[in-house]
């Protein structure tokens, strides 16, 4: 937008660089942290986080940007709303879209392989702008959602601050019963496209059996649309994470959807 810039990493492999050949490419969006995308390039204090670098090595073309009041990019959290935003969840899909965009206009880039990927934060980010944009053809997502009236004993609060959707305070009390969507329709909005979901079984932040929950509600749209398998979920014996043997799974399962030698 003309008023704003997005800082991000873009990452090159190299053997892209040595040839002429299309790669497939991959919007990386990273967890809460103050240090942002610095965490998909493994600048942070946990593991596990560092997938812009690992997909870069499997031959990816990877881009990180910042979300709003994070890494580089902080002032922006309290101008969008200034600019006529009432969500920053809002702002975070239009600049993925944007992202999206730049990744398709790269010589170096297969514009018709696209994926997105991140955890916490990043996770349910990236359904938000796989549900808005088709060009996204495999969405991975860890510890990104459960179903509203399971997030938090049903105490939605977390959601409502500037970095999210303060209307589900203002507008919709709290309350999961009003909420005018969930999870499992966002999951249904992105089929027949690929999802691979990784929802620990411990973990404090996303209750896993209101994941369990989205999941059967969204798994009959993918089975309607006779891509059943294109719905993947893992349930690693972990707290909020996205353990190796699981990331690398996802990997694998991207590899797949996006003709990946």
């Amino acid at each position: 937008e003309g008023w704003d810039k997005v800082p991000a990493f873009f990452f090159l492999p190299k053997m892209v660089m040595e040839n002429s050949d299309k790669a497939p490419a991959v919007l990386c969006l990273h967890p809460t942290s103050p240090i942002g995308k610095r965490i998909c390039a493994g600048e942070g204090e946990k593991p596990n986080r560092n997938y812009a670098v690992q997909l870069v090595e499997r031959g990816y073309v990877t881009l990180a940007p910042d979300y709003p009041g994070f890494g580089d990019y902080v002032e922006t959290r309290k101008l969008l709303y200034e600019k006529g935003y009432v969500s920053c969840t809002m702002k975070g899909i239009v600049n993925h879209r944007r992202a999206i965009d730049l990744l398709q206009s790269l010589p170096q880039v297969d514009p018709e392989r696209i994926g997105c990927i991140g955890h916490s934060l990043g996770g349910h980010n990236t359904l938000f702008v796989s549900a808005f944009d088709t060009r996204i053809k495999v969405a991975v997502t860890s510890c990104g959602f459960t179903q509203f009236p399971k997030y938090m004993n049903g105490d939605l609060t977390g959601w409502t601050h500037d970095g999210y959707m303060p209307r589900i305070d203002t507008v919709y009390g709290k309350d999961p019963e009003r909420m005018p969507f969930d999870f499992s329709e966002v999951l249904a909005a992105i089929a027949p496209r690929a999802v691979f979901v990784c929802a620990p079984v411990n973990d404090g932040n996303f209750e896993v059996s209101g994941v369990k929950d989205a999941i059967a509600a969204a798994q009959p749209v993918f089975n309607l649309l006779n891509n059943k398998e294109k719905l993947r979920v893992a349930y690693p014996d972990a707290e909020h994470d996205f353990p190796t043997e699981t990331r690398y799974a996802a990997y694998e399962f991207m590899d797949d959807v996006l003709g990946k030698e």
